[in-house]
Order: structure tokens, then sequence, then C-alpha cells
């Protein structure tokens, strides 16, 4: 592995003998220094998915930890290096794992969906739409105004944040909730209807 030293090796075991004798914040010197061919080590060797800081941030933080592990004098770079080679790997298998998961039962929960929503009658779904309508009706003007810029009007974010006057952050907030007064309002509704018909 072909690596640039930030500065030469003398440096490196000063600083770490400082860090070894209580001078925690000589750590930061070390970073500094091989912060850069770490982070380009690992963009070329990370997969897609990866989060290169975070890897070199572990990778780091496992050095600093684990300092009493290290040899003085054997080439602290490559020492760093196999921490880093080792977290990726750690992280890779994560994602890997979580693939995996999706890969299995994905399938499985969508086709579970399918079947309940296949189950309802239409006129369930009249039902459905009638609620909404009647929730929507409820909201009032000040949220309702969110629904129609949004799903009627196709206006971009952007454009609603700068008609209320608010953030983009703030408008998405805004719209969850009142995504989540509808569900909730909707559900209600429906129960109450069931109840009515049993």
């Amino acid at each position: 592995m072909a690596i640039d030293p930030p500065f030469d090796d003398s440096q490196t075991e000063s600083a770490l003998r400082r860090v070894r004798s209580g001078e925690t914040a000589a750590f930061e010197t070390v970073v500094r220094g091989y912060e850069r061919p770490l982070r380009a080590w690992l963009a070329a060797h990370a997969p897609p998915g990866v989060d290169v800081d975070e890897i070199a941030q572990r990778s780091f933080l496992a050095a600093f930890t684990r300092l009493d592990e290290y040899q003085p004098g054997t080439e602290f770079a490559a020492w760093l290096f196999t921490i880093a080679r080792f977290q990726l790997r750690t992280e890779t298998t994560r994602l890997r794992r979580i693939a995996d998961y999706h890969a299995r039962y994905g399938p499985d929960l969508l086709q579970r969906e399918l079947d309940r929503r296949s189950d309802e009658t239409p006129e369930m779904w009249t039902m459905r739409l009638e609620s909404l309508q009647m929730c929507l009706d409820s909201l009032g003007d000040s949220l309702r105004r969110f629904v129609t810029w949004r799903y009627d009007e196709e206006i971009p974010l952007e454009e609603m944040a700068a008609r209320c006057d608010r953030s983009v952050p703030a408008v998405k907030k805004q719209l969850w909730k009142v995504r989540q007064k509808l569900q909730s309002c909707i559900e209600t509704r429906m129960a109450t209807a069931k109840g009515g018909s049993s």
C-alpha cells in the first residue's frame, strides 16, 4: 500500500509518545497528518453505500483506544491502515447483511400488503375516499392549503416555503404532520363505520 507520509516517522512517534504520556490532545496532530491519505485510501476501496468519513473516524478512534497495542518504531501508518481495513470490512459485512435481509423479507412483506389491499372490497375503498374527503374538510384552511399546493397544484417544496415564509425542512415537517393527521382521522372514521355496520 503506497502512503505518502504526512510528516516523517520521528514526528509521528514523537506525537504518539506525548499521547501515551497523557497529552491526549497530541493525537490531533496524528489525525491531521493521516486524515487525507486515509480518506483517499478508503474512498478508493469502499464499495457504494459506505460512508468513508464515518469509517475514517472509527479508524482513528480505534487507533486511539488501542494505542497501547502499537509497537513504537514499527510504522504507524501501516498499523493505522490495517485498522481502517478491518473497519471497512466490518461495515461492508454489515451492509451486506442488511441487503440480504431486505432481499429475503422484502418480497414477502410486499405480498402481504398486496393481499391485504386486494381483500378490501370496492365499498371499503369508497368509504375510505369519503372519509378522506371529510378529513380534508376538517383540516381548516391553514393546513389544507399545504395539501392543495403539494398534491393538487404539484408545487415544489421550495416555492411552498417561499409562499408561507418558512424553510423547506419546516414545510416538509408540516406536510408530514398533515399526512399523519389525515391517516389518524381516516382510521378513526373507518373503525367507527365498521363498528356501526357490525
